[in-house]
């Protein structure tokens, strides 16, 4: 998959992009890697260390904007390269359907899900990843943590903006947790 740049059409410049976020929801995926079994029972949870624009450091899930003139699905797996790497091998349907949607609102409280920038609206999706996943862009690191640790209160608090509560929900959705 090529890397796109400012010079592509569908990338707003950073003043239009601001100005565009002060209007209107726009339009995210959100991804939760995952390693499954030969059964398809996941066993692992793949979440990304990275240091956020105060300095914090936080775990996070694969997360992006849907390009104009883009489809979701080929969002989503320019995200997963992005982040994991051009040979994590994620396994995308055809037709993706999110496991949930997500709005997150520049006031704290609205819904579980907060960014201060902007008003979002994100399609959440699990996706096993079979291959050699190397963070990439802005992550650090990439730590692989059974269902159980990831969803641990230790983990859970380390995760920023209900990138949390979305990851409980999707362990929910693939039968991980009750």
């Amino acid at each position: 998959m090529t890397e796109m740049t400012e010079a592509k059409p569908g990338w707003l410049s950073p003043e239009e992009l601001e100005s565009t976020r002060a209007r209107m929801p726009i339009l995210y995926v959100d991804a939760v890697p995952v390693r499954v079994d030969d059964t398809g029972v996941v066993t692992h949870v793949g979440l990304l260390l990275r240091i956020g624009s105060a300095g914090t450091v936080s775990r996070a899930l694969v997360s992006g904007r849907v390009l104009h003139h883009e489809r979701v699905r080929d969002a989503l797996m320019r995200h997963l390269e992005k982040d994991l790497g051009p040979v994590a091998l994620p396994h995308v349907p055809a037709s993706p359907q999110p496991f949930t949607i997500a709005e997150y609102f520049p006031t704290e409280g609205v819904t579980p899900y907060h960014d201060p920038r902007q008003h979002a609206v994100s399609l959440a999706y699990v996706v096993p990843v079979a291959g050699d996943c190397r963070p990439r862009q802005d992550a650090l690191d990439l730590v692989w943590f059974t269902p159980q640790e990831a969803a641990s209160p230790l983990v859970q608090q380390e995760m920023s903006g209900g990138h949390g509560v979305l990851l409980k929900q999707a362990l929910a959705h693939v039968g991980c947790l009750p």
